[in-house]
């Protein structure tokens, strides 16, 4: 005779835990990176910042590439934290997807003027 013990769990969920605590984590990590080396370029250069200097930091190759990561890294940090939202207050499915749908489509816009702006010059 067998005998279990304990109760039977049912677990369900999309179980994205830890994938999206770690995702949210090394974003959140090089946004901040980021902003500190801007920051760096802003306090020791010369003179007020005006359109010609603020153009200068962003205008070396390195730097683009860089701030496109970022670009692409804010994207998704936000993307991780709205799922997580919708999934865990919004209970209609309908209107859950909606919302889901229209933040990503918000944010792959945003991300895609941001892009466009930054390799205009």
């Amino acid at each position: 005779m067998s005998v279990n013990f304990g109760s039977k769990r049912l677990v369900v969920g999309a179980h994205y835990g830890l994938r999206d605590w770690l995702a949210q984590r090394l974003t959140a990590a090089l946004m901040a990176l980021f902003t500190l080396l801007v920051l760096a370029r802003i306090i020791f250069s010369t003179g007020p910042i005006g359109y010609d200097q603020w153009s200068g930091i962003f205008s070396p190759q390195w730097m683009k590439a860089l701030t496109f990561s970022v670009i692409v890294a804010l994207a998704f940090h936000a993307w991780v934290g709205m799922r997580e939202i919708w999934m865990d207050y919004i209970k209609p499915v309908g209107l859950r997807l909606f919302l889901q749908a229209f933040s990503l489509l918000w944010l792959v816009s945003c991300s895609g003027w941001a892009i466009q702006v930054l390799w205009r010059q």
